[in-house]
């Protein structure tokens, strides 16, 4: 247990889950897998309309990763409070051409604006599938909060 707190209720657990995607300059680790070899990067994300989006070279390993699987992994925070994220890939659209929702939002959420970054920036829009949530052994139990894209609690 983290320090003398009681685990927390499911509820309780999606609120913290919502804070963190909702706050200002969420950053996650991103892992995909290219065939048999897997790969992490930090990125930035925004959540918007119930969807994570992520900003990237659309040509970086993490890009062609998810467009070629559809789908990823995401962590947030740290190990003691740690939110773990299945996400499916819903659609990829350059910077340059997505709309304003998109890039307004994503701009507003983030600490950047990927249209300054050049050509060749893609935002990749991704449904959440699974979503788990805990701080330490105590909370593993119940630690799905959403399954098959729906919220459990």
């Amino acid at each position: 247990m983290t320090g003398q707190q009681a685990p927390r209720t499911r509820a309780r657990r999606k609120a913290d889950t919502l804070a963190k995607l909702e706050g200002p300059v969420a950053d996650c680790w991103v892992a995909t897998a290219d065939g048999a070899t897997p790969y992490l990067v930090p990125l930035t994300l925004a959540w918007l309309r119930e969807r994570i989006v992520l900003a990237t070279d659309g040509n970086s390993r993490t890009a062609r990763a998810i467009t070629a699987t559809g789908t990823a992994r995401l962590g947030l925070g740290g190990t003691r409070d740690v939110v773990m994220i299945d996400v499916r890939l819903e659609s990829v659209t350059a910077v340059n051409a997505a709309p304003d929702w998109l890039a307004e939002g994503y701009a507003g959420r983030a600490d950047w604006d990927p249209r300054t970054a050049g050509d060749g920036y893609v935002f990749l829009v991704l449904a959440p599938d699974r979503i788990q949530a805990w701080r330490e052994a105590d909370e593993i139990p119940g630690r799905t909060l959403m399954r098959a894209g729906v919220w459990e609690c």
